[in-house]
């Protein structure tokens, strides 16, 4: 991948585009060789439940024909639950062909627009092994329409989804993400971004203690809300110096973002891998706009590390010029690290979704008592 840079044109005519269609053949084909035996299973499982669908629904529809057939003298009227039958199944046949169709050419044409730019397509990865906050909850944790880069930093942009059982019910939510890898890791540090929040808070599927928020000067409280370990405030302040929060704000205000670990993510509910050029466009001008700011952020060391590991000796020699600290007289800076205290921001359990639902739950009641 060319480096994103704010101003970067890039190639999106494989997105719009005509198509070959014996190149989407081959693409496919090419994509079916590279499946797992877990992606075979599930169309396995798929064709079953269809095939048991059919078993359920055809004698039902035959039984309550040979009923109306009974029951009427004329075959036209014990014919309709067969006809419905048949439209019903055509129809499905029609929609679930164009959707494959149009499924096998969206991810021919993102293949094409990440060759095109200088990056590469994945179709599908099961429980990608991502340490954001919105990959290590529920299960059937799937990453879809992967389109990567590697240079100057690896870059990935996906469409992600996992579902979170609660009894007999479940529900799947849906995220598009960007994760560009650091050079070292960082503390756990949250931007919740405020033009993206509806009207019960946060949109974030995770919620930390107030005492992590940090305020920082100018207007960046205006567009996030920012939440750091307790005890590392002045490495925040260290990180979001004033050019760098104007390039959040000015890049990815309508985005969530998280540092964890030597990864920063980006969180959206609409789909990342898409088609849209626009979409692109606007991705490409952020992640461009903040990666040549990451180099500074290479420089930062946890003093902690010290307390940890009396000694330790630094691996970068010379970063200890532009630390946030002074290493004690006679001692190295420490090597890249966090300490652990560092390392995760402490959540907090939440009350609003099960508030909404008991009201939803109690206004059904309540409507049917009227």
């Amino acid at each position: 991948m060319t480096a994103p840079q704010p101003s970067m044109a890039f190639d999106a005519r494989p997105l719009t585009e005509a198509v070959d269609a014996r190149a989407v053949n081959a693409f496919a084909a090419e994509l079916r060789a590279r499946r797992s035996s877990a992606a075979s299973a599930s169309t396995v499982i798929a064709v079953v439940a269809l095939v048991i669908a059919g078993m359920v629904f055809i004698p039902v529809a035959s039984t309550i024909a040979l009923a109306m057939s009974a029951s009427s003298r004329s075959p036209w009227i014990a014919a309709i639950p067969l006809v419905i039958l048949a439209a019903i199944l055509i129809g499905g046949g029609v929609l679930a062909w164009f959707g494959y169709r149009g499924a096998r050419e969206r991810r021919y044409r993102l293949n094409r627009f990440a060759q095109a730019n200088g990056m590469s397509y994945e179709a599908k990865i099961d429980d990608p092994p991502l340490p954001g906050m919105i990959f290590s909850i529920g299960g059937g944790r799937v990453a879809k329409d992967l389109v990567r880069g590697t240079a100057p930093r690896f870059v990935e942009f996906g469409n992600y989804q996992y579902t979170v059982k609660s009894g007999k019910n479940s529900n799947t939510y849906t995220w598009g993400y960007v994760a560009v890898k650091l050079d070292v890791p960082l503390p756990n540090i949250v931007l919740d971004a405020e033009g993206n929040n509806s009207v019960f808070g946060s949109n974030l599927p995770a919620s930390f203690h107030k005492e992590q928020r940090l305020s920082l000067e100018g207007d960046f409280d205006r567009y996030f809300t920012l939440y750091c370990p307790a005890g590392y405030e002045r490495d925040a302040l260290y990180l979001f110096t004033p050019d760098i929060m104007a390039r959040f704000i000015d890049n990815a205000a309508q985005l969530d973002v998280e540092i964890v670990d030597d990864w920063l993510f980006l969180y959206t509910k609409r789909q990342v891998a898409t088609l849209d050029a626009a979409t692109w466009a606007w991705l490409f001008g952020a992640v461009g706009a903040l990666i040549t700011k990451f180099d500074q952020w290479a420089r930062w060391r946890d003093e902690r590390l010290l307390l940890e590991n009396p000694g330790v000796a630094a691996s970068a020699p010379g970063t200890h010029q532009a630390l946030p600290f002074a290493a004690p007289a006679g001692m190295l800076p420490p090597p890249p690290g966090v300490a652990a205290q560092g390392r995760r921001l402490k959540r907090r359990f939440t009350w609003v979704p099960i508030v909404v639902m008991a009201a939803f739950g109690l206004l059904w009641f309540w409507v049917q008592l009227r």
